[in-house]
């Protein structure tokens, strides 16, 4: 088969499975990484050589970082500070979530940042009496408008900077992505404000964990004396344990303030259904609760053993702590890399490396905790769709499907050229992955740079711009349905405030980030 029908076959078929939602992404990616090796398009090494690309590796360690300022409560606190202080007025808490989650998402990515603040937002909303609903999809859509702000925001960003350099442009700075950012947001948040009506009022299938309120209550149901601080703090906390039938505690005699045989929990109180168990050793019994206190590791360690089953994992309790054990670690390692980014002493690949190295060194977060936090389908998505990219350019697929695109478009200009690719990305970036869809067309979109004798870099932006326009569905990013579950939304309720976002985005990329930008070299 000629390469160039076997490159359009094969990406015909990867959109087909990916939009079918039949098949797994990663699955998928891989696919048309083999695909192109068994049809001769690309060699085994061109085929796999995603694996190894140092944009998979950025991404991969800025996964660790994202973990270690969530399970440290950094971002907790961020979000207690900033949001605690908003009052309970719609407008001003929608602005000040907005502007947070769009700050955290330039440095964490766009799900962490959401998943993050996903569980405060909505205390937050019922605390004022305000729907979840109506803070959670603008919260999800500021994200993606936050990515716009660093180099580190989204995989998107990564990318299209990689593209650039390797089109004969340069990369894009670390700082550079702000100056199409900023006005993204800021038209974003005006946006989010006017648009209010069009977010459905809902009420949430899910009701996160408000850890005030869950302190207060078990000090009410065990009859404790502690207050909230001393129950839940940076270093140590409790949790809530049921033992299981078969358990070999089952027989034991304990009794409140012992503490376990290691030495390293103390069972504050217990229940046996509505009655306290207190003052006097019992023997325990299967379904009995017991409330155990100690350092957030051992619990952890403890709670995962058999006999027991914990009522609340205190791993998740732990992130919803603000500024836990290793807090300061964690910041002071991410102002480093930014540092190293900003100022490009080492390629972008190394500095994240080097984080996520510091990281597990420090015992900021565990090598169990590093390898758990990389987004594995997103890792395997981007390096198995980078073949595709280089068989778009080596086979010359690209630069004809260029020529298709500009002798249909005529002497119609550059701006309608960028309108037509930004187009076709905001389309498929409704079905599948924003990531995928920019790396199939940004080989497209040089073609059409270079064909028209224009530079690469406003092309690319424009990509960024329209890959981050993922409004329309929940499918489009996984931060749109992770909000859907909590918040009570429909499929059909996100293009009502999405359409209008998608379009401001549309012209953002068309006619705002050539001004920056400029088409000519």
């Amino acid at each position: 088969m000629d390469p160039v029908t076997a490159t359009l076959v094969i990406l015909v078929l990867a959109v087909i499975a990916f939009v079918s939602n039949r098949v797994p992404i990663g699955i998928v990616a891989i696919g048309v990484a083999l695909a192109l090796f068994f049809t001769g398009v690309l060699t085994l090494p061109q085929a796999l050589a995603g694996f190894g690309d140092p944009t998979v590796l950025f991404i991969a360690a800025l996964f660790v970082v994202s973990e270690a300022l969530d399970a440290t409560g950094v971002t907790a606190w961020a979000g207690q500070k900033v949001i605690g202080r908003a009052g309970t007025k719609r407008t001003t808490l929608l602005v000040v979530i907005a502007l947070l989650v769009a700050g955290l998402t330039a440095l964490i990515s766009i799900n962490g940042a959401v998943a993050a603040l996903l569980p405060l937002v909505v205390v937050v909303a019922a605390r004022s009496g305000i729907a979840s609903s109506k803070l959670l999809m603008p919260l999800a859509f500021a994200a993606s408008a936050g990515s716009l702000l660093l180099l580190t925001g989204t995989p998107v960003n990564i990318i299209v900077s990689e593209f650039a350099a390797s089109a004969g442009g340069r990369e894009f700075g670390y700082f550079e992505f702000a100056l199409v950012g900023i006005p993204v947001l800021l038209g974003t948040v005006a946006i989010l404000l006017v648009g209010g009506g069009l977010v459905p009022d809902r009420k949430g299938a899910l009701m996160p964990l408000d850890l005030v309120r869950h302190a207060r209550l078990l000090r009410q149901q065990y009859s404790l004396t502690l207050d909230t601080g001393m129950l839940l703090g940076p270093e140590t906390g409790i949790t809530e344990v049921v033992v299981a039938p078969r358990s070999p505690l089952i027989g034991k005699r304990v009794c409140a303030g012992m503490t376990t045989p290691d030495g390293d929990l103390v069972v504050l109180a217990a229940r046996r259904g509505d009655e306290h168990l207190k003052g006097t050793e019992f023997v325990v019994q299967a379904g009995d609760a017991l409330l155990l206190q100690g350092a957030w590791d051992d619990l952890s360690r403890k709670t995962s053993q058999p006999g027991v089953l914990a009522v609340d994992d205190p791993a998740q309790l732990r992130r919803s702590v603000p500024l836990g054990k290793g807090a300061k670690r964690a910041i002071g390692i991410l102002l480093a890399m930014i540092l190293l980014l900003a100022t490009g002493l080492v390629p972008p690949a190394v500095a994240a490396l080097l984080a996520a190295c510091a990281l597990v060194l420090t015992r900021t977060v565990t090598v169990t905790q590093a390898y758990h936090s990389i987004s594995w389908t997103t890792v395997v998505l981007i390096a198995g769709m980078i073949p595709l990219s280089t068989a778009f350019i080596s086979t010359g697929t690209a630069d004809l499907v260029a020529d298709w695109m500009l002798s249909f478009l005529g002497d119609a200009g550059p701006h309608v050229a960028l309108l037509a690719l930004c187009g076709l990305t905001v389309v498929l970036g409704q079905l599948i992955s924003n990531t995928a869809t920019v790396l199939i067309v940004a080989p497209i979109a040089i073609s059409v740079a270079q064909s028209l004798d224009l530079s690469v870099q406003p092309f690319m932006m424009a990509l960024t711009v329209a890959g981050a326009a993922a409004f329309l569905t929940p499918i489009a990013t996984p931060a749109n349905l992770m909000v859907m579950e909590p918040a009570g939304y429909r499929f059909g309720d996100y293009w009502r405030l999405g359409l209008p976002l998608a379009l401001f985005f549309l012209v953002v990329a068309v006619w705002y980030v050539p001004l920056v930008w400029p088409f000519q070299p």
